[in-house]
């Protein structure tokens, strides 16, 4: 079979102006970036349209290093949905370069279930990434350049929250010092960089919903604390506008093709382990307002990905999925079973089975949101008809509707099984209203206690002295009224990377705390998490090349 970015060039790609007049996206309004890559403005949001369309999550089991393959899965369900008669539009997150030129080496699908073109998106795209990290380090010189400009006049911060971005793994930025060599060159001081994705700002541009709301948004965040303890904001500092200024063009939602030509929005791109994990509110509304059914995926495992789409997003956006879909594959359950990871390729019938519980443990966490779950068996060349009858004989006997993705060979036509199942699901038994996890009036203390027990399955929570003492400065400067968007490790239930299957009555230990207040969320540090990842012993860097001026490597 072709690679990926063999079959993304061999797909003659439609002009933009065709896919959105298809779906009645008027083609006028469009800023089109090239032929076949187009932004598209906020106010074409129609709010009953939205309250109308069928939204579907696509979410998976704990993953392998490898993924699980959600994009994959959500495109394929896209396509295989408008195969059989219906009109839906799949709304993603933009892949970011620091997994694209480490582990992953791309994140527009796979395969015959692709969003096109491929290269641009996994690459610069319309430069929203770009555009974030500008606005979030710009940010940071103005807040130094205040520092330093005021310092003569008394003012200074006890404590500097904001570090700067770049969208590139890098470890060795995790902890820098600033302002040496010299008075004129600044104040010293210690700092960090985080990865884009976990910048504050993304999570603004993907929770804001409109420019309104952006700009209100930006001067809230809170940039530390004067000596008074008072939260020193974007506002203090008589910059929101600027900001605002940077991210103008980077607000509008992103539309591409499919490998078969019908509609994607690709837009924002938080990791789910670091950050929200979700695409923009903006995108997935535009897409209800021009589809019958819109899917949309949210990162890693439904421990973290899910619990955020529900806990932050839908609550923040009043959404209300109709369907979850659990994305599940023979090699990750096999890894859950006990399967060393060298041999999760191989056939074992009874590593998988063990591997089951860990689907059972996610389906649990789902339907206690209130949502109805399907689970998409995503396939791989190397899996059996016994290994997939095994899944489909246990959901079987869950009263869990369960189909075979095949959309990486096949395209819609292998994700047509998975297409019925969904309209037929969504048509009978549809979600109940969500069921959130913990309500805003909640402590801080109080929400991380229920997500880690009741989501993850910890014993006893526990937090160093920094974070106690940060919640402390949440909590009476009011912020403990926002969700919590819990940073740890996407491979276990656990803060223990190595913890397969369901991980029981384990410790979980809250390292740190970290104020989002534009973007109304409190960061929850778990265990060893990183919010700058570092590259791989062999980074697809390695791989990736241009010949005859066209690039190759990226998956």
């Amino acid at each position: 079979m072709k690679s990926d970015i063999e079959i993304a060039r061999s797909i003659k790609l439609e002009r933009i102006e065709n896919i959105a007049e298809h779906y009645g996206i008027p083609t006028d309004e469009l800023e089109n970036y090239g032929k076949y890559i187009a932004k598209v403005p906020v106010k074409l949001i129609d709010e009953k349209k939205v309250n109308k369309s069928n939204l579907i999550l696509v979410t998976a089991i704990t993953p392998t290093l490898a993924g699980i393959g959600k994009t994959t899965v959500s495109v394929g369900l896209t396509l295989g949905l408008n195969r059989i008669g219906k009109k839906a539009i799949c709304a993603l997150r933009e892949p970011s370069l620091g997994p694209c030129f480490g582990r992953k080496g791309g994140a527009a699908g796979g395969g015959y279930a692709q969003v096109l073109p491929m290269e641009k998106i996994n690459l610069h795209f319309t430069g929203d990434f770009h555009a974030i990290t500008s606005a979030h380090n710009m940010i940071s010189a103005l807040l130094d350049n205040y520092i330093y400009q005021n310092k003569d006049n008394g003012f200074s911060l006890k404590e500097i929250l904001w570090n700067r971005v770049l969208d590139i793994n890098d470890r060795g930025l995790r902890d820098v010092v600033t302002g040496l060599g010299g008075k004129a060159n600044g104040i010293v001081r210690e700092t960090g960089f985080d990865i884009t994705p976990a910048s504050e700002i993304m999570a603004i541009l993907c929770l804001a919903t409109d420019e309104e709301d952006l700009r209100r948004r930006i001067e809230n965040i809170t940039l530390g604390y004067t000596t008074d303890d008072r939260p020193f904001t974007v506002k203090d500092l008589g910059v929101g506008g600027a900001i605002t200024a940077l991210l103008l063009d980077a607000i509008s939602p992103n539309l591409v093709q499919t490998t078969e030509h019908t509609a994607a929005f690709v837009h924002g791109g938080p990791f789910a382990n670091i950050a929200h994990g979700c695409n923009s509110v903006i995108a997935t509304k535009m897409a209800m307002t021009f589809s019958d059914y819109t899917i949309t995926e949210a990162g890693f495992g439904a421990d973290l990905g899910a619990e955020k789409f529900y806990n932050i997003k839908c609550r923040k956006a009043g959404l209300q999925p109709k369907l979850t879909v659990l994305v599940a594959t023979t090699q990750a359950l096999k890894m859950h079973g006990g399967v060393a990871k060298d041999a999760i390729k191989e056939e074992n019938h009874e590593g998988l089975t063990k591997g089951l519980a860990n689907l059972d443990k996610h389906i649990n966490n789902l339907q206690v949101f209130g949502q109805t779950v399907v689970v998409a068996f995503n396939r791989y060349a190397n899996d059996t008809d016994a290994e997939i009858d095994i899944v489909r004989q246990h959901c079987k006997e869950l009263s869990i509707g369960f189909a075979v993705n095949n959309a990486f060979v096949e395209g819609g036509k292998g994700a047509e099984e998975l297409a019925r199942l969904v309209v037929d699901t969504i048509e009978h038994h549809p979600s109940a209203p969500l069921y959130p996890t913990y309500s805003n009036e909640d402590s801080i203390e109080t929400k991380i206690s229920k997500v880690a027990r009741h989501i993850y399955g910890a014993a006893t929570i526990t937090y160093s002295t920094a974070a106690k003492k940060k919640i402390k400065t949440a909590t009476e400067n009011g912020f403990s009224r926002f969700p919590i968007c819990i940073a740890k490790t996407q491979y276990s239930f656990s803060t223990d990377p190595k913890a397969h299957g369901v991980a029981k009555d384990f410790e979980f230990h809250v390292r740190d705390i970290v104020i989002n207040s534009g973007a109304e969320m409190v960061v929850v540090v778990a265990g060893d998490i990183m919010r700058m990842p570092g590259l791989p012993k062999a980074p697809q860097a390695n791989i990736i090349d241009v010949a005859d001026g066209k690039i190759i490597g990226l998956s």
